[in-house]
């Protein structure tokens, strides 16, 4: 081990490479636990990481690339492991804007490039809680979602192009910046979503849109789940495609995001059965603003909302986000475990109802319009068998419709024996098969996803 550290601080210098307390100081984030990392590694270029891979393929040394470090599935888990993490590759290299693309290291926080593209009057639109810490990178090594899929799709749709290092060091470069190119396979894919076990991804080419001109958001109220999509697919037709959000609230949510020491105020009376939060993107400041004002008006008008209220400023549109984006606000009672599921809309108030049933004091909310929920439950004592059981109420009915253990957050260590739940054999066969292909001596993020006995 020692030669190996040897040659990767020839390879990075002295500043590229932390071991001792300096790589456990590294070792530390509020969002997932990371363990005892052998080193942390931190290549300035993809040439670096290629020697990096190299040099830890011929030893045997597993490694585990880091990004923002804000996964909740123990994805960047690496203990024992040598952390490879992006910090520095962070440099947003293009922007074009007759292109509508931006090229950019993977190390880049995804707020640095989205403020990047805004600057050129164009819009990068994925938005997520973390979006202050989370990179690009990450973003693609776990397929992000976030609050704008509705519209705009999941990370790998932003995605044109990527460059890759595999386990053995080899680069492969495919920073296509075409919107179109069905020219064999689309090898990007197979770095978007595989948590970084079948290749680093180092830069990437990224889709932009225009800047919108208007925003509107508004949060109304009703009274029964099957409102909700009736809403839905009403804001959908009547605003012509600009709907870019529909999230949804439980009540035991809005209570917690709206009550000390929570500082949001409530915006609608307490005691409604679900709260939405919804978000329009458009073209055209007025007309946009009164068009999403009507729709909203002919479904209070039909009953089919109970309440709402409007935005009227950059303020109060905050104000509304800052509701829905309080997640901390679930832990307040004691420690939880976070829950992040995919099912059909009309399968979802009946899963909720099963679930709560067996886990009492559950709290929901999430990207409805999307398919995505997250569900918070009580951890009770911590230990391994109380989380084994509240996975099972949680995963048991959820594998019963059809759903996903995970709609964004990825598979990483601790979904990892629920995979089978929500993918068939011939699935994980494949995925089997890919890892072998692209790292035969299993040493690119190894556990994740796929178990020992899948790997």
């Amino acid at each position: 081990m020692s030669t190996l550290l040897d040659d990767l601080r020839a390879a990075l210098g002295a500043e590229g490479i932390f071991t001792g307390e300096a790589a456990a100081e590294r070792a530390r984030s509020p969002w997932t636990r990371l363990g005892a990392p052998l080193a942390v590694l931190r290549p300035r270029s993809t040439e670096e990481v290629s020697a990096i891979l190299r040099l830890a393929s011929a030893a045997g040394q597993a490694v585990v690339p880091w990004g923002g470090r804000t996964g909740l599935v123990e994805g960047c888990q690496a203990d024992g492991a040598l952390a490879l993490s992006m910090e520095r590759m962070n440099v947003i290299e293009d922007i074009d804007p007759a292109a509508g693309t931006m090229r950019v290291q993977t190390g880049c926080v995804l707020q640095t490039a989205c403020e990047a593209a805004e600057a050129r009057d164009l819009l990068l639109p994925l938005d997520l809680g973390a979006r202050g810490s989370a990179t690009i990178g990450g973003n693609i090594s776990t397929n992000a979602g976030g609050n704008r899929v509705l519209r705009y799709g999941m990370m790998r749709d932003m995605v044109l192009g990527l460059e890759a290092v595999l386990a053995d060091g080899t680069v492969v470069t495919a920073l296509n910046p075409l919107l179109k190119n069905n020219a064999g396979y689309d090898i990007k894919q197979l770095f978007i979503g595989t948590e970084g076990t079948l290749g680093v991804v180092t830069r990437a080419v990224l889709r932009l849109r225009p800047r919108p001109v208007s925003h509107n958001i508004a949060m109304f109220a009703v009274d029964d789940f099957d409102a909700l999509p009736r809403v839905l697919r009403r804001l959908e037709r009547g605003l012509g495609g600009a709907l870019s959000a529909f999230e949804v609230l439980w009540p035991e949510y809005y209570e917690l995001v709206t009550t000390p020491p929570a500082r949001g105020a409530a915006p609608l009376l307490r005691g409604h059965a679900y709260y939405a939060l919804v978000e329009a993107m458009g073209g055209d400041l007025e007309a946009d603003g009164a068009r999403f004002e009507q729709v909203l008006a002919a479904a209070l008008e039909d009953g089919d909302i109970v309440d709402a209220v409007v935005a009227k400023s950059d303020a109060e549109r905050a104000a509304l986000w800052r509701l829905r984006d309080d997640v901390g606000q679930t832990a307040r009672n004691g420690p939880i475990i976070a829950f992040d599921v995919s099912l059909g809309i009309a399968r979802m108030e009946s899963y909720v109802a099963e679930v709560r049933a067996a886990l009492p004091g559950l709290v929901v909310f999430g990207h409805l319009g999307d398919g995505n929920l997250h569900l918070i439950a009580s951890a009770g004592d911590g230990s391994p068998a109380t989380r084994h059981g509240v996975e099972e109420a949680v995963y048991r009915p959820l594998r019963a419709r059809g759903g996903s253990v995970s709609a964004e957050h990825g598979i990483g260590l601790m979904k990892r024996d629920y995979l089978s739940w929500s993918r068939s054999p011939a699935e994980v066969a494949v995925m089997r098969t890919l890892k072998q292909a692209f790292d035969p001596r299993h040493i690119l993020n190894p556990g994740k996803v796929l178990g020992p006995t899948d790997a």
